[in-house]
C-alpha cells in the first residue's frame, strides 16, 4: 500500500462574485497515494481546477484543511507555499506556459536554477530529460520552432526534472489532435512509472481515461463517484 502524499478533510471553497457566493467545491474528502496516475472529471464549472489549485498550494480552501505529507498548507505563509511549489510540485498546463525567449534546454533548465542550483551541476540531468521525452533534436530550438505536441513535452521534462512528489497537469490535451494526445498520454503513462512521481489530471478529455488508474468525478463541487481502473468503487 502506498504512503498518502495528500489528504483533503472536508474542504470548501466559496468564491464571491458580485453580490452573490458561488461554491465551487463542497465538503470534499480525498486522499492520494505516492506514484498515483489519477484524474479529477467532470463538466466545467465541477470545480476540477479549483481543486488542483487547492492542491498546488496556489489557492487556501474556505473551510477544511489540505495536508501535503501531514503538513497543513492552510498553514504555510506566501513563501513557504512557493517554496512547497519549487519542491514538490510540477505544473503541466493547457497552454504549455513556455518562455518564448528561451530554447527548449533553457525552458527544462529553468525550475533547477529556481530551486538555487547552479547550471553546470544539473547540465547533463536536463538534457537526459530531453531525451527522454524524444526532443534531443530540439534541444536548442525556441517554442516558436516546435508545434504543440513538441512544446507540451517540453512543458512535461520541464514538469520532471526537479523530481517532484506530484505533477498536477491541467487539461494538458486540450490543445492536441487525437494522435499527439495519445503520445503525451503515454509518454506521461511511462515517465510515471519510472519517476514514480504521483499524476493529477484535470480533465474532461475521455482518451485521458483509458491510461488513468483512477477516475474522481465532480459534479457541483462534489464528489460524485472515484473509482480505480478495475471499477472498484471507494468510499467518500
Amino acid at each position: 500500500m502506498s504512503e498518502t502524499i495528500i489528504t483533503l478533510e472536508r474542504v470548501s471553497k466559496v468564491y464571491q462574485v458580485g453580490e452573490e457566493n458561488f461554491t465551487a467545491l463542497d465538503d470534499v474528502s480525498l486522499e492520494v497515494g505516492e506514484g498515483a496516475f489519477m484524474s479529477f472529471v467532470g463538466p466545467s464549472g465541477s470545480g476540477k481546477t479549483t481543486l488542483l489549485n487547492l492542491i498546488g498550494g496556489l489557492d487556501r480552501p474556505s473551510t477544511g484543511n489540505v495536508l501535503f505529507q501531514k503538513h497543513n498548507l492552510d498553514a504555510m505563509s506566501r513563501s513557504q507555499l512557493a517554496e512547497y511549489r519549487r519542491e514538490n510540485i510540477g505544473f503541466i498546463f493547457q497552454t504549455y506556459n513556455l518562455l518564448p525567449v528561451y530554447s527548449v534546454y533553457e525552458n527544462v533548465l529553468f525550475p533547477l536554477l529556481l530551486n538555487g542550483l547552479k547550471e553546470s551541476r544539473v547540465k547533463e540531468r536536463v538534457e537526459n530529460m530531453v531525451l527522454k521525452v524524444g526532443l534531443k533534436e530540439q534541444l536548442h530550438k525556441k517554442p516558436a520552432q516546435l508545434s504543440g505536441g513538441q512544446c507540451q513535452r517540453v512543458a512535461i521534462a520541464r514538469a520532471l526534472v526537479k523530481d517532484p512528489k506530484l505533477i498536477l497537469a491541467d487539461e494538458p490535451t486540450a490543445n492536441l489532435d487525437s494522435e499527439n494526445s495519445y503520445q503525451i498520454l503515454e509518454l506521461m503513462r511511462e515517465l510515471n512509472h519510472e519517476f514514480k512521481s504521483a499524476v493529477i489530471f484535470s480533465t474532461h478529455d475521455e482518451k485521458v481515461t483509458r491510461y488513468i488508474r483512477r477516475e474522481v468525478r465532480l459534479e457541483d463541487g462534489k464528489i460524485s463517484w472515484d473509482k480505480r481502473r478495475n471499477g472498484t468503487e471507494i468510499e467518500t
